[in-house]
């Protein structure tokens, strides 16, 4: 089996090792050697594994070494991604084995992905790299998605919609048809996008509008 460590021991960097396990249960494929994370100590355990250190210790690693980076935030993602120089560094696409394709063979996605239960990706859908799907997601048909989006339990995308990169999409929220959404935005949860969003800012509501904090 291919050895595999989880960047954020977290609640969600548990979720992950949750997952690892359950596409283990279907096919053997991943060790788990325990998690990195800046922020918690080195030698702290939870019920998954132990925390190896931070960024310096993934760069020493004297071996090939599958990362999946499992925190919430899509700028501290890229952050750390940019971070990893080492050539013994990869990241695979973590994918619950219940994940639905309506049509597999029209689907691209790229690397680093994390895929969570319940979602459903429908025809011509193009996912970048670095994207987090936290479960129960439906993506509609023709959907591109850019790198390093993360996005919340139970969110709908609608058919036809473009996303770019570092976006946050709360919990339940909804992006209906043919909408595009750039850079930077931040989505409450429960919102409704019935509109092209502006870069950077965040909107909260049904339908939802910018609010500043």
């Amino acid at each position: 089996m291919k050895k595999i460590a989880i960047y954020g021991a977290g609640g969600f960097g548990r979720e992950v090792a949750c997952l690892i396990q359950k596409i283990n249960e279907k096919t053997p494929e991943w060790d788990i050697i325990g998690f990195f994370d800046d922020g918690i100590e080195k030698g702290t355990k939870n019920e998954y594994g132990v925390v190896l250190g931070g960024i310096n210790e993934v760069n020493e690693y004297p071996d090939n070494l599958a990362i999946a980076v499992a925190i919430a935030s899509p700028k501290i993602v890229e952050k750390i991604v940019s971070n990893i120089t080492s050539s013994n560094i990869y990241f695979p696409n973590i994918i619950s084995p219940d994940v639905i394709y309506l049509d597999e063979n029209n689907i691209k996605i790229g690397s680093g992905n994390i895929i969570c239960t319940g979602c459903l990706l429908s025809c011509n859908v193009d996912l970048g790299n670095f994207n987090i799907l936290n479960g129960f997601i439906p993506v509609g048909h023709d959907t591109k998605i850019g790198n390093f989006n993360s996005i919340m339990p139970s969110v709908k995308i609608s058919g036809e919609v473009t996303i770019g990169n570092r976006n946050f999409f709360g919990v339940n929220s909804v992006v209906l048809q043919q909408i595009k959404i750039g850079n930077d935005t931040v989505i409450g949860a429960n919102s409704l996008i019935i509109r092209k969003t502006k870069d950077g800012m965040t909107y909260v509501g049904s339908p939802a509008k910018i609010v500043s904090y």
